[in-house]
């Protein structure tokens, strides 16, 4: 079960609303920006972990 799938749309709305009082129209695009970079390094950190696990199990030896 995702936590999106509990969202109903005036739910959403609201919260979109509060963010725009909170930030205003002009830091939305800067806050948007840095959260799509700050995602993107998430995945890459994540596929780089899992790449070293994988890495690490092929070279250790089997019992």
């Amino acid at each position: 079960m995702s936590v999106m799938g509990n969202i109903g749309a005036q739910e959403l709305l609201i919260v979109l609303i509060i963010v725009l009082v909170i930030f205003g129209g002009s830091q939305l695009p800067k806050l948007a920006r840095s959260l799509g970079q700050a995602q993107k390094e998430l995945k890459e950190g994540m596929k780089e972990g899992a790449e070293a696990s994988d890495d690490e199990e092929k070279s250790s030896p089997s019992s």
